[in-house]
């Protein structure tokens, strides 16, 4: 009954992380148009692998991810259209530079909030001596 027990938690383990990978992987607009061309998205329990995958939403999984934009695409993978689209490579390229501009955005807003907020620490500091 323990060695069961321990394959078991193994086996949660092993399909957890692949399961992880995987829906990581979603955040690739590259790997999407890979998976779309080949036709995995016309297969019907691929699809239903998706719907099952939306459970990485949950904050106690979501947590693990470092990507987080993969949940954004595995919402947008639940519409037929979106999966239809994402045959075309335009449309993969489209998504990739989207998310470029949206990265570059976000990175020079925080930087600017990271030195608004040593500036006022700079000021707090003088005004305390």
């Amino acid at each position: 009954l323990l060695l069961y027990s321990v394959l078991d938690d193994a086996g949660n383990r092993l399909r957890f992380q692949l399961e992880l990978e995987f829906v990581q992987c979603l955040a690739n607009p590259n790997y999407l148009n890979f998976l779309a061309q080949r036709g995995y998205f016309k297969d019907k329990a691929f699809v239903n692998y998706l719907k099952y995958l939306l459970y990485w939403k949950e904050p106690e999984y979501a947590k693990y991810l470092k990507y987080p934009q993969c949940l954004h695409m595995l919402e947008l993978l639940q519409y037929e259209h979106f999966r239809k689209e994402l045959v075309n490579a335009q449309c993969a390229k489209f998504i990739d530079e989207q998310q470029i501009l949206h990265w570059q955005h976000y990175s020079r807003k925080r930087m600017r909030l990271q030195q608004a907020l040593a500036e006022q620490q700079q000021q707090n500091n003088a005004a305390g001596k």
